[in-house]
């Protein structure tokens, strides 16, 4: 990633003040076994990262709910000014006046990312309504062999104005280490202008606002503080050579929480975007199987 600068004072509102209207689209799939998994998918990107392991796990009989998190699809100038609440609610509202606001079936929970976080945060204020949790990638820090050494100056950013004029250019990999993915993807990166849109719902933005890592860090501070009184089912799926975040993302995690079932799977030929890389197909297998040990569990129960 490289840092680009945007000064348009004229931009700073939120995004609830522009009179924007908020692009709600996702996806759901019905399916037939009884339980149903949400997946939410990561900061800046886009319900379509997670479209191969909703059509793999729909077909082993998952019914699948998919959202777009708040703000997501607007133009960067309007999402980065959103908070990590408003996503979090985007997600939280599914349970609460949603589709699963009734359910008496098995709910499991699964995110990219930081939808690995927002998954954690919902099965611990839906204890007994979720089943389990599998964090895809989970992003507490960014500490992966393509992150940014310019990285060190965003706790400075974050306490001035520059946090809202600051980007990150996304650079290859891209989170991507299959090369006929990474190619279509660069044809759009690599020229992509600030503003552009043409291909947001396909390839997520280009451009990574710093306001966006500060909200990041703030639901990364709400989070830790929690995760020793977490005690659910929980997996953690991460590459070996993750190019955003290292597998100590998924250790911290691992050795906080209090859970009597949770395990790490770690992947050898994969990056970030374990959902869409070239091993999702095991990803989709992994998470199955945990789910269906949980299953498993409950029977017997």
């Amino acid at each position: 990633m490289s840092v680009v600068f945007s000064f348009r004072l004229k931009e700073c509102a939120r995004p609830e003040e522009t009179g924007a209207i908020v692009d709600e689209s996702g996806f759901s799939l019905k399916g037939n076994n009884g339980s149903t998994i949400l997946l939410i998918h990561g900061l800046t990107g886009t319900p379509n990262e997670m479209k191969f392991l909703a059509s793999f796990l729909n077909k082993k009989g998952y019914s699948i709910i998919c959202p777009r998190l708040a703000w997501h699809g607007e133009p960067i100038r309007i999402l980065k000014y959103a908070k990590w609440q408003d996503f979090y609610e985007s997600v939280r509202s599914i349970f609460t006046s949603g589709p699963l606001a009734d359910t008496k079936e098995p709910v499991f929970v699964s995110g990219l990312s930081m939808g690995a976080l927002l998954s954690l945060l919902l099965a611990h204020e839906f204890k007994g309504r979720i089943a389990g949790v599998s964090c895809l990638a989970p992003t507490l820090f960014y500490d992966g062999w393509n992150s940014p050494s310019s990285k060190f100056f965003l706790p400075f950013a974050y306490h001035t104005w520059l946090k809202y004029f600051a980007y990150f250019k996304e650079e290859p990999p891209y989170g991507i280490k299959n090369k006929a993915m990474q190619n279509r993807i660069h044809k759009y990166y690599g020229d992509a202008k600030l503003d552009d849109m043409d291909d947001v719902a396909l390839y997520g933005y280009p451009y990574f606002p710093v306001t966006m890592l500060y909200q990041l860090h703030l639901l990364v501070k709400y989070l830790t503080k929690r995760l020793p009184m977490m005690d659910f089912p929980v997996q953690m799926i991460q590459a070996k050579d993750d190019d955003m975040t290292s597998v100590k993302n998924s250790k911290f995690i691992y050795d906080r929480i209090k859970s009597q079932m949770k395990e790490i799977v770690l992947l050898y030929d994969s990056y970030h975007i374990i959902t869409a890389d070239q091993e999702r197909e095991t990803v989709g297998e992994k998470m199955d199987g945990f789910f269906s040990r949980i299953l498993a569990q409950k029977t017997l129960a």
